[in-house]
């Protein structure tokens, strides 16, 4: 590989390109992520969140590079690996949409859709396709590693899951443009101890193992203190509401792929806020731009456990309807915000992590959660609840939210 250029990046200090890497940036279809936000409505909490996922996608193939040129050095791949792994990290969020994983939660509700899926048919059917084959890459291998489908396991690993360059990119990231403190991850050291069993699986050198925990707890807390925010989410629960509301506007169920190609954050906005569009959205979106956010008015969070079966978007719906027919408040003013993740990162089969592969002087073995105790406390899924309003009987709302929900949730631990 030659490298033709750098850019100054405040996480990585240095990110350098190669001439393949420079037409995939410059492309009309991956400068479209200067105008998505990685964080969606996080800004309206931490001012500075404004980053995107432009910088994000930069940020993984520096870091994919990495781990690629640590496996050439101890030889397990060749240098032309190294490009298609970076090639691979710098393409696998090409398929956000505006608002990143919020306008994904819209394309769910309208047409079962989500960003790898769309991902993977733009990096086959764009100008991103001709460009890989121009320089003798498969844009169908390259969409299989982006998206965790290759039969090379330890590639899907780099990109996705506990030891990937997404997420040793986006922790660090996102907490500096928060300023919060929880994102820092020792990712060279994590990274230098990379190891590849005979069966092709990521490994990790025992001498790295509290850098990963480390890494791990670091991405719990910003759950807790960012992605979860009560106000983050508050600002999200209200882009999303009115992204529905503008279904018909923006024909979010015949959606074309050159047309998703052409939408951002302002254009969503700009959309919603169109005279043509129905006034209920237009209010919201609105009140978003000016930060006259929904409160919350109710709160649970809910471990997964054996008796629990999560609610659907039916149930949901009963329950919203219910609490404002108790409330005697119009409906449109109660929300129903229901999110769930696993707490330690998903494999790339979107499998929960149940074990870590461990090397102890050349020795491979599997280390089960249950032995961690640090990374198994918080193993599991989780679930919100939360109840929003913009009513402004907000006590009476919230005894009637807990006597509806408190009927249909586990009992508090």
């Amino acid at each position: 590989m030659k490298f033709v250029g750098e850019i100054t990046d405040p996480i990585h200090k240095f990110i350098r390109f190669t001439e393949l890497e420079k037409k995939i940036i410059d492309s009309n279809v991956f400068q479209r992520l200067r105008r998505i936000k990685q964080l969606a409505g996080a800004h309206l909490v931490y001012p500075a969140a404004q980053h995107s996922r432009f910088e994000h996608s930069l940020g993984t193939m520096h870091v994919a590079g990495l781990a690629g040129e640590h496996l050439f050095s101890i030889g397990v791949i060749d240098k032309e690996s190294i490009q298609e792994l970076r090639v691979a990290s710098l393409l696998h969020d090409i398929g956000h949409g505006p608002f990143s994983h919020l306008f994904e939660e819209a394309l769910k509700v309208t047409g079962n859709s989500n960003h790898e899926t769309l991902g993977a048919k733009i990096i086959c059917k764009t100008e991103l396709g001709d460009i890989l084959s121009d320089y003798g890459f498969s844009p169908q291998t390259i969409s299989e590693i982006s998206f965790g489908n290759s039969k090379v396991k330890f590639k899907n690993e780099i990109i996705s899951g506990s030891l990937s360059s997404d997420l040793m990119d986006y922790l660090p990231r996102d907490g500096f443009f928060t300023g919060v403190e929880y994102g820092k991850v020792d990712y060279n050291r994590i990274i230098n101890s990379f190891r590849v069993t005979d069966s092709k699986s990521l490994a990790l050198d025992i001498s790295s193992f509290y850098s990963f925990e480390s890494m791990i707890i670091s991405r719990f807390e910003m759950f807790r203190a960012v992605y979860f925010h009560k106000t983050v989410r508050s600002a999200e629960v209200m882009l999303l509401h009115s992204i529905l509301l503008s279904s018909d506007i923006l024909n979010l169920r015949g959606l074309a792929l050159t047309d998703y190609l052409n939408l951002t954050d302002e254009s969503i906005v700009c959309s919603i806020s169109s005279p043509q569009n129905n006034k209920a959205a237009q209010e919201m979106i609105s009140n978003y731009l000016d930060r006259k956010l929904l409160k919350c008015v109710y709160e649970r969070f809910i471990r997964k456990q054996d008796n629990y079966t999560k609610l659907n978007r039916d149930k949901i719906e009963e329950l919203r309807l219910e609490i404002a027919r108790l409330a005697k408040i119009d409906e449109k003013k109660i929300f129903l915000d229901t999110y769930g993740i696993s707490l330690v990162p998903l494999a790339p089969n979107k499998q929960e992590m149940k074990s870590i592969l461990l090397v102890s002087e050349d020795e491979f073995f599997k280390q089960p959660v249950s032995n961690l105790p640090l990374v198994n406390s918080i193993t599991g899924y989780l679930d919100m609840i939360r109840v929003y309003t913009n009513h402004k009987d907000r006590k009476k709302i919230t005894k009637i939210s807990n006597d509806v929900l408190d009927k249909e949730l586990p009992e508090k631990q």
